[in-house]
């Protein structure tokens, strides 16, 4: 049995879906086919039995009626069915039998027990000279005697026949029409999956994620399993092209930025190595280059790594009271832009407010805000950080009082290593304001930049302090 159950599993895995679907439609609408058309000849077969038998009881009433003062009387042999029945009365004495027996329709001790009333009236098959009669056995009423009535049955067989060919007929038909409706069903169903699997193969083939399925025409709400499939297929798609193309723009922009500074790196090491032809202050002036481009590759390439980074993880997650995260931000900030003058302002219902987040991510976030607006305020202006509590979030704001954004830099000031032509003569990669906003989608924040009013730019964090 097991090996019979390995066989039929590996001749199904070798099948094709549609193969399988066509053929588990074509089973299931042949086996109610057929079981309809069963059920259709037994119940033809009942009623035709129960005519011939009520004509049976009909006739045996009409013939107690009309033989009620006859005795004992044997069947004539040259009975003529089907146009007459056969006849016979049979007492519960066999002393009492007519002289010569019972020559048509077989008396055993059955018909004698209905005789005497010890059993029922009953019916029975029969086959007298070659054909089938049915025969109804009953008691004459006031009298120890057994009326036999006999039919021909051939008639009731050979609609039965009639009935089981036609059928039979309709069975073999619904079949067919099962297998037809089988193989449409499974190759209307499961075009949009062979639509899937080409698009899936030919992606796979040619690493182009710009492929889509195509969908039928009609509203969302009509849209069936396999559509809403092909349709996630699509949006998967989408996700993944425009995934690839980050990918391609952040190898292609990381390329670019580091080509000037390890270029400069090249060639103060090779100054360098000519030290013997150089005075001292060239020299300090070379390894003192040297060391702060190296400091600018180490900071563009861990910021690449942070970058690189989709989700935060998990371990390193803590409740982090963000007012406190802000302060200790704000102090050290201080101290790296002493000629900036940062205030900060904490509502009362913020102070104490805590949610999940990894400390050291939020803490970078806050630094690359205060850092883009310390970095484009003028010499001894504010830059104003204050918190805020919602009623189910934490509202951050980060303002400066420099030059603002352009309104054709506004969309772009998120973007990698994208730099406005104000900041283009300021030190920084382009990274800072791409990493805050992916540190924020990471944390479930939402972090906008638009234009403050009065001048400057204005940043706001916005951190739910609740589940959804």
């Amino acid at each position: 049995m097991t090996g019979t159950r390995g066989l039929g599993a590996r001749w199904r895995r070798r099948r094709p879906l549609r193969t399988r679907l066509a053929l588990a439609t074509s089973v299931a609408v042949a086996v109610v086919a057929l079981g309809v058309c069963a059920a259709a000849f037994v119940i033809i077969r009942h009623q035709m039995t129960r005519q011939l038998d009520l004509s049976l009881a009909q006739t045996a009433t009409q013939t107690a009626q009309r033989t009620h003062n006859w005795g004992p009387t044997a069947g004539d042999a040259s009975c003529q069915f089907p146009a007459t029945p056969c006849i016979q009365i049979v007492p519960a004495d066999p002393a009492k039998d007519p002289r010569g027996g019972y020559r048509t329709l077989p008396v055993d001790a059955g018909t004698r027990a209905v005789a005497d009333g010890r059993s029922p009236a009953y019916y029975r098959e029969l086959t007298i000279a070659g054909r089938p009669v049915r025969m109804y056995t009953s008691r004459l009423p006031h009298r120890d005697e057994a009326l036999q009535v006999a039919l021909r049955s051939d008639t009731v067989e050979r609609g039965v026949g009639q009935a089981a060919r036609a059928l039979s007929a309709v069975g073999a038909a619904g079949v067919l029409v099962a297998a037809g409706l089988g193989y449409w069903v499974s190759r209307t169903g499961l075009a949009p999956v062979a639509r899937l699997t080409a698009t899936a193969e030919r992606i796979a083939a040619t690493r182009d994620a710009r492929h889509r399925i195509e969908l039928p025409p009609g509203p969302p709400a009509r849209e069936d399993e396999i559509t809403r499939l092909a349709a996630s297929f699509n949006t998967m798609l989408g996700e993944l092209e425009q995934s690839v193309s980050a990918q391609r723009r952040l190898v292609a922009d990381a390329s670019h930025e580091l080509r000037t500074p390890l270029t400069a790196l090249r060639t103060n090491a090779e100054l360098l190595a000519r030290g013997d032809r150089l005075t001292e202050a060239q020299r300090d002036r070379a390894s003192a280059a040297l060391g702060r481009q190296l400091r600018e590759v180490t900071t563009l390439v861990n910021d690449l790594i942070e970058l690189a980074r989709d989700e935060e993880p998990q371990p390193l997650v803590e409740q982090v009271r963000p007012a406190a995260l802000l302060a200790h931000v704000v102090t050290t900030a201080r101290e790296h832009w002493p000629e900036i003058a940062f205030t900060v302002s904490v509502a009362p219902g913020a102070a104490e407010v805590t949610r999940p987040g990894v400390p050291a991510r939020l803490s970078r976030l806050l630094s690359n805000l205060l850092d883009n607006a310390a970095k484009f305020s003028p010499p001894g202006g504010p830059v104003e950080a204050a918190l805020d509590a919602g009623p189910d979030a934490l509202d951050l704001t980060v303002r400066d009082h420099g030059p603002g954004i352009a309104p054709g830099d506004l969309p772009h000031v998120f973007d990698r290593f994208y730099r406005a032509k104000a900041a283009r003569a300021l030190p920084g990669s382009g990274l800072g304001l791409a990493m805050a906003r992916q540190i924020a989608h990471a944390h479930g924040a939402e972090l906008t930049a638009e234009q403050a009013p009065g001048g400057g730019a204005l940043f706001r964090l916005r951190m739910p302090t609740r589940r959804p």
